[in-house]
């Protein structure tokens, strides 16, 4: 039996393309919807999916870039690149806190998102009782505002 020919199959594709970094729930809305999934369902897996890999990054992102660093400098690079791009986008957050990174992470652009507002929050040395609650609200107002311009304001009423 085809994966794809399945609801469940098609809710857990859905459910791990929102866990990829840069594809997140952005692309995970539509596949889901392709998929021939509901677009309320789309929308709440691409949400759970978006959400799983966040408290990891945050709690052991710092541990894992430390051993990258120590493996070879081609690794070091990656990693201090990585952390100047969230360097980056870490202004608002600093200016504006909780808020701040609520938006970093709602606006749904390349190069925000769920995976980036956990590198910045780690950066900041946010913790993640505080980082949590801003990453969440902020990938749930994503999830809107992608449902919202892809089908439109009957997909938020309906």
């Amino acid at each position: 039996m085809d994966i794809l020919t399945t609801v469940s199959g098609k809710m857990l594709i859905t459910l791990l393309m929102a866990m990829v970094p840069v594809l997140e729930l952005r692309g995970a809305i539509p596949i889901g919807v392709s998929l021939g999934l509901d677009y309320r369902t789309a929308i709440g897996l691409s949400v759970l999916g978006n959400l799983i890999p966040v408290p990891f990054l945050i709690l052991f992102t710092r541990t894992v870039f430390d051993w990258l660093r120590g493996r070879n400098e081609r690794l070091n690079a990656f990693v201090t690149k990585l952390e100047e791009r969230a360097a980056l986008k870490s202004e608002i957050v600093q200016r504006y806190a909780f808020w701040g990174l609520v938006l970093l992470v709602a606006v749904p652009l390349p190069g925000t998102g769920a995976w980036t507002g956990c590198l910045v929050a780690v950066i900041l040395k946010m913790r993640l009782r505080r980082a949590m609650p801003a990453i969440t609200l902020g990938v749930v107002i994503a999830g809107l505002v992608v449902a919202f311009v892809t089908y439109g304001a009957g997909a938020l009423l309906f």
